[in-house]
């Protein structure tokens, strides 16, 4: 496959139903399949499966970190309401040595608002979360500079903040949606716009209002590894996941990815229904990752 960007592929691995020790594995076996990054969840309980276990985003997040040495690690995405920005800079910025600058803040305004209701946090309307989100990124990227500050806005209000020290790098900003609200803070804001699935059908008019940030896609995906397994892949994704999921081969997402290329996306997160079993991801980067 020949194309004028080379793409990034990242994993995105909710930690969830997994021990530490199965998240590491999954990480390391993505990072010697050529993966650039992986990305975690960011809930207090996972959505539809509450009962399930799930681990905090950010030591998540850290600990992958400590146990790679390529991978970006990030969130698709972190919900602002559950960090006051002051802590969530000071996080990022640790992840960010801790890693030798191999973190990416990924956030949004939160897409489970009953989460917030039921855990007692913030507000659950949507124009207040945008403003607070435009708030927390002002503020964050205020004390990324190390340089003292105040700030007296609606939801936050700091006075002589300073913070050090200062990240590494300038720490890339990824957040995705396609309200119009959203894609003026990706505009305003971010390095990357991670248009979801649904928005590819709208793309060349929502690229339009995202600026100068770089796309990504999310995809969730059920790799066929051979024609024989097709059946029996097609069938386990749709019983565990519907209908949601791309069911594709190698050299069929060698072209899925390619067609997407053409039209300006540079990163695909990937969300295996197997649970990114390390086999899997290793076919993966010989015929998908190889291939670009």
């Amino acid at each position: 496959m020949s194309t004028s960007t080379k793409p990034e592929f990242h994993l995105f691995l909710p930690q969830m139903r997994m021990r530490f020790d199965d998240l590491v594995e999954r990480a390391r076996a993505a990072e010697a399949a050529g993966f650039a990054g992986i990305a975690l969840m960011d809930h207090l309980a996972p959505p539809m499966a509450e009962h399930h276990d799930m681990f905090d985003a950010m030591v998540t997040a850290t600990w992958l970190g400590a146990h790679t040495t390529t991978l970006t690690v990030g969130h698709l995405v972190l919900c602002d309401s559950f960090r006051h920005p002051a802590v969530l800079a000071k996080q990022a910025v640790s992840i960010d040595h801790a890693t030798n600058g191999r973190f990416e803040l990924g956030i949004g305004w939160g897409s489970v608002p009953d989460e917030l209701t039921r855990f007692g946090i913030g507000s659950t309307e949507n124009k207040a979360r945008v403003a607070r989100l435009e708030e927390t990124l002002q503020v964050t990227r205020a004390l990324w500079s190390g340089d003292p500050f105040d700030f007296d806005g609606v939801h936050h209000h700091l006075v002589a903040g300073q913070q050090n020290p200062v990240p590494t790098r300038k720490i890339p900003v990824v957040i995705g949606g396609v309200g119009p609200r959203t894609l003026r803070l990706v505009a305003k804001y971010a390095d990357w716009w991670n248009c979801p699935t649904y928005g590819l059908e709208r793309f060349v008019e929502l690229r339009s209002q995202a600026g100068e940030a770089r796309v990504s896609i999310q995809q969730q995906l059920a790799f066929v590894p051979s024609e024989a397994q097709r059946g029996d892949v097609t069938a386990l994704t749709r019983r565990r996941f519907g209908d949601g999921a791309l069911v594709a081969s190698g050299p069929e997402l060698v072209e899925y990815h390619g067609r997407l290329v053409e039209q300006g996306v540079e990163r695909f997160y990937l969300w295996f229904t197997d649970f990114a079993m390390p086999d899997t991801l290793a076919q993966y980067g010989a015929e998908v990752i190889d291939a670009f």
